[in-house]
């Protein structure tokens, strides 16, 4: 039998196996190299994983972090642009969706900038001293980290800011707005503070009216959102968790449209009108803010897509990811 070799497919394949070849492979880094987790406490708590999807997207999600890490993807350096971006994923302050880490990591790499996706801490009592500042910790220690190491990867220091989806945007956002009240120990006096910041369909108010109450609850709430399952089956947890008292200096705490400021870093959002698990206000309300304040923003709204949809709305022919990318460049020129 002959065989027809079609000479185009064979120069893509050998392409395409060179790219993957020149692609940096991605390296695990300890949040903390010492092994002492700061806000700590002895547990035999052990991660789980699980396959879910989304929006046709199948992703891992990760739940029961209690040791931190960062997991480093560098583009190579003929095309690096000396940004990098810390990636928080969402998932609730619950677990971690790797749809909103590893393939938007992926994704800057293309385009010459380096991603270091954040395998942050779920709060819980279980595991944790004071669980409301364990992610807090762990967003302010990733900034330190890279910053100290910008040299190594070839980035520059003042060209590193922090991304978060959902939940994680809340963290993020938290991370820009938070940044001068330290939860780590800093004796080189690194600025903690995030250059630019980039939110999708965020988590941003703690208000009743407007807040994700499941991410509310597992940051602010007496007990872990597993605790409280276990401890009501069959009942509406929901309500539980909104019933159960909150301090309102908390709240304020953690509402982040609150907590803006003239130095807040510039910020890209992005997020779909009809998510109906984080509310578009939660963006609304922090561009509101940011303009008060006369923070550079640029803002990147789809009509349908609902809530989690990653690097890719499968409702739209153009994705934020390439506006965002844009936006990166020009700000950090």
């Amino acid at each position: 039998m002959t065989r027809i070799f079609k000479p185009y497919y064979h120069f893509t394949l050998i392409l395409s196996i060179l790219s993957m070849s020149m692609m940096a492979q991605p390296k695990v880094i300890p949040l903390y190299p010492s092994g002492k987790v700061p806000n700590s406490k002895p547990s035999q708590v052990k991660e789980e994983n699980s396959d879910a999807e989304n929006a046709g997207t199948p992703f891992t999600f990760t739940m029961k972090v209690s040791v931190p890490d960062l997991t480093a993807y560098i583009p190579e350096r003929s095309k690096a642009t000396g940004i990098a971006v810390i990636i928080c994923p969402g998932g609730g302050y619950m677990g971690l969706a790797s749809h909103e880490g590893k393939d938007i990591a992926i994704r800057l790499n293309e385009a010459g900038i380096a991603g270091f996706v954040l395998k942050y801490r779920m709060p819980d009592p279980a595991w944790e001293e004071n669980k409301e500042i364990a992610p807090l910790q762990d967003a302010q220690r990733a900034i330190q980290y890279v910053r100290e190491h910008a040299g190594e990867w070839g980035i520059k220091p003042d060209h590193i800011g922090i991304m978060g989806s959902s939940a994680g945007g809340h963290l993020a956002s938290t991370a820009a707005t938070h940044y001068d009240r330290e939860k780590i120990d800093n004796p080189k006096k690194i600025s903690l503070r995030p250059d630019f910041l980039i939110l999708n369909y965020p988590v941003i108010s703690f208000a009743d009216s407007l807040t994700h109450i499941g991410s509310r609850y597992c940051l602010l709430g007496s007990k872990s959102q597993d605790e409280l399952i276990k401890a009501n089956p069959g009942k509406d947890i929901e309500k539980i968790m909104t019933e159960e008292p909150l301090a309102a200096e908390k709240i304020r705490e953690y509402s982040n449209e609150l907590q803006v400021t003239a130095k807040t870093p510039p910020t890209f959002i992005n997020h779909a009108v009809d998510d109906e698990v984080v509310k578009i206000q939660n963006s609304l309300l922090f561009l509101a803010a940011l303009k008060q304040n006369n923070v550079p923003a640029e803002s990147f709204f789809y009509a349908k897509g609902g809530h989690g949809y990653g690097l890719n709305n499968p409702t739209a022919k153009v994705q934020w990811i390439g506006t965002c990318i844009d936006w990166l460049k020009k700000i950090n020129k």
